[in-house]
């Protein structure tokens, strides 16, 4: 903890120098797990990189202390060798503590613990003056920091709940032939005590796969664990479809729904390897001359985890024609959404996974079903990621057309991404800033960026005039994967300690 404090008082220092003068500064994480485009800037910043381990895991109250930088893989990873798990992890290996917290974050678990915050019970944070004070669950400043992201404070602790881990998810897999059937289907999933854990895949209007995941230490002794970590390994995504393309399917439950049995971290970051199935874009971008199979997908594997398609994308410039939006909806509406996207988008699989709803205010999104008025506990979040238009102004349009259809269905936007909304639209949708402000002023951070001020992209501004490099294709793409290589992260992935190595080999 003397590290951690000297660090911390490092980065107070910095910050009390700035509020003397009023100027507004950027923080450096180190990483970045956001696609909207990186902005050029010479706002001066904060580096807090440094604060990445995880200090303490106390198997006697299932708690750790984990610094803000912390990526879900080690921080997992570290957990696990007390027997404990997050409630909520990330699907991502490389999303951090801080991220899950200051953002938004929600995965298969949180229809029943909800956002990753919510599994939080303390925050220490450097104020906007330079003070250096914790906040508890269920306090202002903790609350309004949850999704903030990063304009009351910066985060520098984080005290986390944890749960016994168990060895295996067992994975079940429910076709279902219509878009009302899938949320149905989710719905209710959600209200069996044996699952925890509930997603969906929807890859086209009469194909959609409802995931199921219960924690158990027991697995049938014929049954070979499922794995997704390893080069020959299938996508995740893939093997869903494959699971539910045919009546003849192997390895079934007694009642012949598809069974898996997933290692653990195997099962959380089960997305990793395609980014879901964002990675095969990155083939098409080569418009066929890379064949999409598993043998391309195993001698290119390096390049295909999340954090080397995020550092693709940046470097590219290629984040700013692909659409990415994850979107709270009531289930109530989902369905005439999904309809829209397929109509006016043309993207598919979408993910789905339901979400426990934060009380307000909050910058979580929440929804209001326009059907009936009411708010339920329950929001259904659909993942829509895909190629937009190449055209700025029609990929512009597309985006705005998808947030106004979002905002008569009665759902809401997560912030990670591409925001459009005017100032007047945005406050408007949280019930005004009147919350917001108190807090800002309160805590001595108004000089700072608001929220709108660091989510939303300026339609009006001159697009910054791209190097020659990411406006040729396929150079461009070329330069993506050797900033990646450049990088170096595909070795976190190749030495990760979660894999599965075998029964009695390590979780």
């Amino acid at each position: 903890m003397d590290r951690h404090a000297q660090s911390v008082s490092r980065i107070a220092a910095s910050i009390q120098s700035y509020f003397a003068t009023r100027s507004p500064y950027r923080i450096f994480h180190g990483s970045t797990n956001s696609t909207r485009p990186t902005r050029s800037s010479k706002t001066p910043q904060i580096d807090i990189s440094v604060l990445k381990n995880v200090l303490s895991v106390e198997k006697s109250t299932k708690t750790c202390l984990v610094e803000p930088n912390v990526p879900m893989d080690k921080l997992v990873e570290a957990t696990l060798r007390h027997g404990l798990v997050p409630p909520v992890v990330m699907e991502f290996p490389g999303i951090t503590a801080g991220g899950g917290y200051a953002g938004t974050a929600g995965e298969s678990s949180s229809f029943r613990h909800g956002f990753f915050d919510d599994t939080v019970r303390r925050v220490e944070m450097v104020l906007a003056d330079g003070r250096v004070v914790d906040a508890s669950k269920g306090e202002e400043l903790f609350k309004g920091g949850a999704g903030a992201v990063g304009t009351l404070g910066v985060t520098t602790l984080l005290e986390v709940q944890l749960m016994e881990a168990k060895k295996f998810v067992k994975t079940r897999y429910r076709r279902t032939n219509s878009v009302a059937e899938a949320v149905q289907a989710v719905r209710e999933e959600t209200q069996k005590r044996e699952n925890d854990y509930v997603d969906g895949i929807l890859f086209s209007k009469d194909h959609g796969v409802i995931i199921t995941g219960e924690l158990t230490d027991e697995k049938p002794a014929e049954t070979k664990p499922q794995t997704f970590s390893g080069p020959w390994d299938p996508w995740f995504y893939l093997h869903a479809k494959d699971k539910t393309s045919s009546a003849m399917t192997t390895r079934t439950g007694a009642d012949g729904v598809p069974t898996d049995y997933i290692p653990l971290a195997e099962y959380f970051f089960r997305y990793d390897r395609g980014g879901f199935w964002v990675g095969h874009a990155a083939f098409e971008y080569f418009k066929g001359t890379v064949p999409f199979n598993k043998y391309t997908r195993w001698f290119l594997d390096d390049f295909l985890h999340t954090r080397m398609l995020y550092r693709a994308l940046h470097a590219s410039g290629e984040s700013a024609k692909f659409m990415v939006q994850d979107i709270a909806m009531p289930f109530d509406t989902t369905e005439e959404f999904v309809n829209y996207t397929a109509e006016h988008t043309g993207i598919w699989p979408l993910w789905l996974c339901p979400l426990k709803r934060s009380p307000r205010p909050t910058f979580h999104p929440f929804t209001t079903s326009p059907k009936t008025g009411t708010q339920d506990e329950m929001m259904l979040n659909v993942g829509l990621w895909g190629w937009g238009p190449s055209n700025r102004a029609e990929f512009v349009k597309k985006n705005r057309e998808v947030e106004q259809k979002v905002r008569e269905l009665g759902g809401m936007k997560w912030l990670y991404a591409h925001t459009y909304y005017d100032q007047d639209e945005f406050w408007g949708m949280y019930g005004g800033r009147e919350w917001y402000d108190m807090l800002r002023t309160k805590y001595k951070a108004n000089h700072l960026p608001s929220v709108w001020d660091k989510v939303h992209v300026d339609v009006n501004k001159k697009e910054e005039k791209q190097s020659w490099v990411k406006r040729i294709w396929p150079v461009a793409g070329f330069y993506g994967i050797y900033k990646g290589i450049k990088s170096g992260d595909y070795w976190l992935h190749r030495n990760a300690e979660w894999k599965w190595k075998g029964e009695g080999k390590g979780k």
